[in-house]
């Protein structure tokens, strides 16, 4: 909460003060004239919802804490870039840019850039420097055994962590009272325990006993529950290879989960309200091109205009897919004639001059049209905008458990492995790291971002299916 609401903070004060500064040096000092306040307020104001909507919607802080010099530089000119590309946007669509002095623009970005950087720095090195020793920081107890206390130590006091302090160590296997290990205290050992924490300020405790009884551990973590404790009982079966370690309720037990991947759930919320609404703006657009495109299917071949298929959603769900039919009808059952010529190496089909495709067929699937009806889809929550290619219950029916993973999320009207140059991929396992990638970097912006790469890849034919 400190670390989200705190730069929330930073970054409206920041770009207010800014904002105010370049006012003043255009209009004071660069060039002395009157400019109406009135409207320079209301820009004001379209700035703060700007940033405000930048940190609820992009989430661009969440790793604050972590990112260097150089990366919190590019970080702060992306940011105000968004800002400054936003609030010429917003004046054009309101028709007030003429109003507005365009060297505002170049002057508060230049302000924007330096006072945002500098003000998260000195705030990111004071919560460092001082936080942890203050009163405020969470004082942890470690509890482990000799021969792990010098890497539990540097693990905890290396981690990205600012919230807590280390204040003591006890090694339960050994009597090493009065000794200090990476500067941080040996007060107690598994006999004096809980005699010494009672004694002690300390809010928090970490334990780290691999091999110990777990009715030792439960007998453990109830007594210090009983002194007002917080307890991290580390169960790190692998190491440090899986970050994404969760503890929840389950009918009433406490169980730690493992996911390779775990995705917020506003964020998912917000990509949800989105699909919706790119949905809703989808089917208005086929309802307007469907009797012109049922004409020109039904002129072509004999046939229904749409084109349904059993496709594998989320973690083998299964679903029906729309399309409008761009192949003749008998191209299921002529498929196993032309699997020896598939161009794509692995569990997919694809041939460039595929003699099931009509000659509309071509057309809109150069044009994507054939896609559009896909958007029911994503209406009911089968398909996103953005995912991973649903697959055929044929090619899922192949998948190994690395495959399978591409299915760990809504799959999507488009994706990453789409606008990377579908037409050009001709290897199955290039779409699965593609996807992979996609999943493993997902976040609203990378959304967007692919939303914009494939308008300009249909508005270009480029890489069509």
């Amino acid at each position: 909460m400190i670390e989200t609401y705190s730069i929330l903070m930073i970054d409206l004060a920041c770009v207010i003060v800014s904002y105010a500064l370049a006012l003043f040096i255009r209009f004071n000092i660069i060039h002395y004239e009157n400019y109406p306040k009135q409207f320079h307020l209301m820009v004001g104001a379209y700035i703060v919802i700007l940033c405000l909507l930048y940190n609820m919607f992009l989430d661009a802080n969440r790793n604050f804490f972590t990112r260097g010099y150089y990366q919190e530089f590019y970080y702060t000119v992306r940011y105000t870039l968004i800002l400054v590309v936003g609030l010429v946007v917003v004046l054009y669509l309101m028709q007030q840019s003429y109003e507005f002095s365009r060297s505002v623009y170049g002057i508060f970005a230049v302000i924007n850039i330096l006072f945002t950087y500098v003000v998260h720095m000195v705030f990111k090195k004071t919560i460092w420097k001082y936080y942890r020793k203050s009163t405020s920081a969470e004082k942890m107890l470690v509890i482990t055994k000799d021969i792990l206390v010098e890497e539990v130590l540097g693990n905890l006091l290396k981690g990205k962590e600012w919230y807590y302090d280390i204040t003591a160590a006890v090694i339960y296997d050994a009597d090493r009272k009065g000794d200090t290990v990476a500067q941080v205290p040996v007060v107690a050992s598994k006999d004096d325990l809980y005699e010494t924490v009672v004694q002690m300020t300390v809010d928090e405790v970490f334990i780290c006993l691999p091999g110990e009884p777990l009715i030792e551990i439960r007998d453990m973590v109830q007594r210090f529950e009983e002194m007002g404790l917080t307890c991290h009982y580390n169960v790190d079966l692998f190491s440090h290879a899986n970050p994404n370690t969760y503890v929840q309720q389950m009918a009433g037990y406490s169980v730690i989960s493992f996911a390779l991947k775990t995705m917020d759930s506003r964020r998912l919320l917000i990509k949800r309200l989105i699909d919706i609404l790119g949905a809703l703006v989808g089917l208005a657009i086929t309802a307007l091109i469907t009797p012109f495109v049922a004409l020109a299917i039904k002129i072509d071949s004999p046939g229904p205009v749409f084109f349904s298929q059993t496709r594998i959603g989320k973690n083998g769900r299964r679903f029906k897919i729309w399309k409008f039919r761009s192949m003749y009808m008998d191209a299921e059952a002529r498929k196993k004639e032309l699997e020896a010529r598939n161009e794509v190496k692995g569990l997919m089909f694809k041939m460039e001059d595929d003699p099931r495709i009509t000659r509309v067929g071509k057309f809109i699937r150069e044009t994507s049209i054939d896609e559009t009806p896909q958007f029911l889809n994503i209406l009911v929550g089968d398909m996103s905008l953005v995912g991973t290619r649903p697959p055929t219950e044929d090619e899922f029916e192949q998948y190994n458990g690395y495959y399978r993973r591409r299915m760990s999320i809504t799959p999507g009207l488009t994706g990453l492995w789409q606008v990377s140059g579908r037409s050009d991929i001709q290897d199955f396992e290039e779409i699965v790291k593609l996807d992979l990638e996609y999943i493993d970097n997902w976040s609203l912006a990378l959304d967007i971002k692919i939303l914009f790469m494939t308008v300009f890849a249909v508005l270009g034919r480029k890489g069509s299916k």
